[in-house]
């Protein structure tokens, strides 16, 4: 059997959201899921080839100054042309975690992923306000979704 893999792109420069990131990756590596393989890079050093290798991609990012993380922004400038055309249909899941709105950040993201004709999988999650402890059980409940999702064929 060949493994789908799953590629978390996080920008985690906090301990909560490193909590969150591995929130992400403990759902998506629940034992009922067999046919994924999980992997989980910063966004500075992902490349366009883990992108082009993954058959899903959840993305993690901070809201900073009302947008994405320059490292999220420098995650997209890096990998958008090398993936444009190879990537298409791309499941995808984004997850914000989000001192005020969010907004900007998830209109900065979906305008990116719209052009890489990237699809999501659901509404984007966004962690608002003051943290909150159960960030982490949503955070694992998309990761599981995702991996399920990938593993069953569904995305």
């Amino acid at each position: 059997m060949t493994l789908k893999r799953l590629l978390v792109v996080a920008h985690a420069p906090s301990a909560n959201i490193q909590r969150m990131r591995d929130a992400l990756l403990e759902g998506a590596r629940s034992p009922e899921i067999e046919g994924v393989k999980t992997r989980a890079l910063g966004a500075f050093e992902t490349q366009p080839e883990d992108v082009t290798g993954a058959r899903g991609v959840i993305l993690l990012t901070p809201e900073n100054l009302g947008y994405m993380s320059g490292a999220m922004k420098d995650f997209f400038d890096r990998c958008y042309y090398p993936c444009l055309e190879r990537t298409e249909g791309l499941p995808y899941a984004l997850c914000i975690r989000a001192g005020s709105d969010g907004t900007g950040t998830r209109l900065g993201v979906e305008r990116i992923v719209t052009g890489l004709r990237w699809r999501p999988i659901q509404e984007p999650l966004i962690c608002r306000g003051d943290w909150r402890e159960d960030f982490i059980g949503q955070c694992r409940e998309l990761g599981m979704l995702m991996a399920a999702g990938l593993d069953a064929g569904v995305f």
